[in-house]
């Protein structure tokens, strides 16, 4: 299938909201990711089931994520705090405790810069000593539509092989260490690592994955917040053999410095550089950012190599570089209805 479509009468929210009614169990979906482009992603999926899960890397090592994590040794909270906010309802308890979580200080002291949501959850897990069970109770006070956690129970490095991060060496491969570096990087990033390497999946992630019936990937950071979730064997494992279908939402655009000059096929080869053995259903793209008619053609054959069907939305907002929540929902929606096993909504 590609060609674009709307969402169905109603709306996404208004079909969950009528299987509700009738008694159909909603979709239980997962998404993998970090980041604005998780976020993104949540936003769009909140209003499709109350069955959904999040999980999220913990690599970040800027900002107050970093200097928490370097002071206290505690898995860096601010993509979880992202994803927190996400899942937060569009009435006013939402709203506010949304506003709160994100709200940084500004200050001339040591609490310049540090988010309260990141705050509030690490105090948490120092108080339960389980970053589990401290995300649960966070999201209980914020009213989250679905549940958040991380994809390992210990904090992760990502180094990454770059190519040409010298212009003046356009062919010397460098190694650059650490999400926040990878992130800008100049050059052409040709693979990543973690570290520690095979880390261990933080178990309720694992179970997840294997209890969904949807497995949701990007958009976001390539490099930086959708392929981590591959090199976590457990987590790789359960997603190459869950029952769950899976989607692969693809950028935009491209991202300066980490995907800089990235064409969507691009995106696609390296994930299948990087996927070890894990095979998608459906790879979902704006249908204004693919283009041209050989463009397209180009993209659905990379799609077939990772056993994919492409499939084509609008899914951007009016400034083209971010995804519209209402338009990313019926785009999902639409591909959950029609092909779920389940078939929630019919």
């Amino acid at each position: 299938m590609a060609g674009s479509y709307s969402s169905a009468a109603g709306g996404p929210g208004g079909a969950f909201r009528a299987a509700r009614r009738r008694g159909r169990r909603a979709p239980r979906i997962v998404a993998l990711g970090g980041g604005q482009g998780l976020s993104a992603s949540l936003r769009a999926l909140r209003r499709l089931t109350a069955e959904l899960t999040a999980v999220v890397t913990v690599a970040d090592d800027g900002g107050s994520s970093g200097r928490l994590r370097d002071e206290l040794g505690v898995l860096p909270p601010g993509d979880l705090r992202k994803a927190l906010a996400a899942l937060c309802g569009d009435d006013e308890w939402g709203r506010t405790w949304s506003e709160v979580i994100q709200h940084r200080f500004q200050s001339d002291g040591e609490l310049h810069g540090h988010a309260v949501g990141n705050l509030l959850i690490v105090a948490l897990w120092e108080k339960l000593g389980d970053p589990v069970a401290a995300l649960e109770w966070v999201g209980r006070l914020l009213g989250a539509h679905g549940r958040v956690l991380p994809m390992s129970a210990v904090p992760l490095h990502i180094e990454a092989s770059v190519r040409g991060l010298d212009p003046a060496e356009p062919d010397v491969v460098s190694i650059v260490h650490g999400q926040a570096e990878v992130a800008v990087t100049p050059g052409t990033v040709e693979a990543i690592r973690l570290l520690p390497e095979d880390p261990p999946a933080v178990p309720e992630a694992v179970e997840a994955v294997h209890a969904a019936d949807w497995v949701v990937l990007g958009p976001g950071s390539w490099f930086t917040s959708v392929l981590p979730h591959l090199m976590v064997p457990q987590l790789r494992d359960a997603v190459a053999g869950t029952q769950a279908r899976k989607v692969l939402a693809l950028n935009l655009v491209a991202q300066p410095g980490e995907t800089e000059g990235f064409s969507p096929q691009r995106h696609l080869e390296v994930f299948l550089e990087h996927a070890g053995g894990v095979e998608l259903d459906f790879v979902l793209a704006d249908s204004a950012a693919v283009g041209a008619v050989a463009d397209c053609e180009a993209l659905r054959d990379a799609a077939k190599r990772l056993g994919a069907e492409l499939v084509l939305a609008p899914v951007a907002a009016s400034d083209g570089a971010r995804h519209d929540p209402e338009l990313l929902a019926a785009a999902y929606d639409r591909i959950f209805r029609t092909h779920g096993r389940i078939a929630p909504w019919r």
